[in-house]
């Protein structure tokens, strides 16, 4: 890690020197193993491995899986029937593609609200905490995409409804979502280009994992204080920190194992669960369900997409400005795509000196709310977009964009933040005790 003192991989044998000066790939995997992490880390740190775990089974089962589809509308649906009925462990090996997705996405919101909470994306991480975004954008897409592919009622209209937004977009929308779909409408071109960008994704997020590992090796971990690694000497180094392997990666193993006990409960016994039935009828372009929903993980986001409609007064104020431009469809988008910019923006959005929200009193309260508030927009997204619904989505979407843009920045004036350890070894010891932090150093 970079700017922090630490023992270094020094090849012994003439062979060990041999590899090194070719291929340093022993050196680098020393240096990711045995990298000084801070060890007060509590167990909302092992949401990594957990994506890591979630990224390895999508890229796996999405190879079987694509061995037996056809991407065509004409044949996607029996071919999904195929996988299901027909080949070995086909049923297995699906349900634990799609309920992998929802670990996937519950995993990153974890990490997300973690990054918020504990100030992982102020400086120096601020580049660190971009890369993560992007990474979430792109799960988006690839979760999208990966929703179309089986041809169902909820797969068409969906990406119907999606598709549809891109051409509210002013001059360049409509060439755009025509490059999407490939023609007019959803049909065979669009589900081959989705089945395209489906497959490719993933091992984009994987370059980008790689990037987002590098990043945070080379800055440093946080934790939960904020304060970081003393890097006066080696002697300090070792005070507030210890190596990650064994004991970090035993920790998230460990975590990684109960984790799993729950998801292989579910994909055994309600794999259907978070799914929607209507996903199970061939799609039909002549029969429009009842209600369109996407999957749980782009609720909040659909919520703030529909709740601004043509009669809340900053859509008809923005319409008047802009002579029209902006109608209330394309300020529902620029919300929805604007809900994870403000996310993007946090490193610069939040004034406070202090990184941790463990030492911010007000702040916890407000960022508690914001929990509260994604779930209330989740439960909005999954409702129909009529009475109080919409109300209550408004109100919650108003909250999402004020936390960012107003009180992030205001708090960080206002607010008196508590005393922060002086070093990570001060905060471990007040946890764990003396000895404890003296039986660690010894190991």
């Amino acid at each position: 890690m970079s700017g922090i003192p630490h023992d270094h991989y020094e090849p012994k044998s003439n062979a060990e020197k041999w590899l090194d000066s070719r291929l340093p790939i022993v050196g680098l995997l020393y240096g990711t193993l045995m990298i000084p992490t801070p060890k007060n880390l509590n167990w909302m740190w092992i949401w990594g491995i957990v994506l890591t775990f979630c990224l390895a089974l999508q890229i796996i089962t999405g190879i079987i899986l694509v061995m037996h589809y056809t991407p065509h509308v004409d044949m996607a649906f029996a071919s999904i029937e195929h996988i299901m009925r027909n080949v070995n462990g086909g049923h297995f090996i699906r349900y634990l593609h799609m309920n992998g997705a929802s670990l996937f996405f519950f995993a990153v919101y974890m990490h997300i609200f973690r990054g918020l909470y504990y100030g992982s994306y102020k400086a120096p991480r601020e580049i660190t905490w971009i890369i993560g975004m992007l990474i979430y954008l792109l799960m988006m897409g690839a979760g999208f995409m990966g929703y179309v592919l089986p041809w169902g009622q909820m797969s068409f209209w969906g990406a119907t409804v999606i598709t549809g937004l891109f051409g509210a977009i002013p001059l360049v929308g409509e060439p755009i979502q025509t490059l999407l779909l490939g023609g007019p409408a959803v049909d065979n071109a669009t589900l081959n280009r989705f089945f395209s960008l489906h497959y490719l994704l993933p091992f984009v997020i994987a370059g980008l994992v790689i990037l987002h590992i590098w990043a945070f090796h080379t800055t440093g971990n946080n934790n939960p204080t904020g304060v970081d690694v003393r890097r006066t000497s080696k002697e300090d180094v070792k005070k507030d920190t210890l190596p990650f392997w064994p004991y970090f990666v035993m920790k998230d193993l460990f975590a990684l194992a109960v984790i799993m006990v729950v998801f292989f409960a579910i994909v055994g016994f309600m794999p259907n669960f978070l799914g929607h039935p209507d996903n199970y009828i061939e799609a039909n372009a002549l029969a429009t369900p009842a209600h369109i929903v996407p999957e749980w993980y782009f609720l909040p986001f659909y919520a703030i997409l529909r709740a601004f409609t043509g009669d809340v007064w900053v859509v008809q104020i923005a319409s008047f400005i802009t002579g029209g431009i902006v109608d209330a469809k394309l300020f529902g988008v620029l919300a929805m795509f604007g809900a994870i910019a403000v996310m993007a923006l946090a490193p610069w959005l939040d004034t406070s000196s202090v990184r941790s929200g463990k030492y911010r009193p007000q702040f916890k309260w407000w960022f508690a709310l914001l929990v509260i508030d994604f779930l209330v927009l989740m439960w909005c997204g999954a409702q129909p977009a009529e009475g109080i619904y919409g109300i209550i989505a408004l109100i919650a979407s108003t909250y999402w964009f004020g936390y960012f843009l107003v009180l992030l920045p205001l708090l960080g004036v206002i607010e008196k933040p508590l005393p922060t350890p002086a070093t990570i070894e001060e905060d471990f010891n007040a946890h764990y005790g003396k000895g404890g932090s003296n039986s660690s150093d010894a190991k």
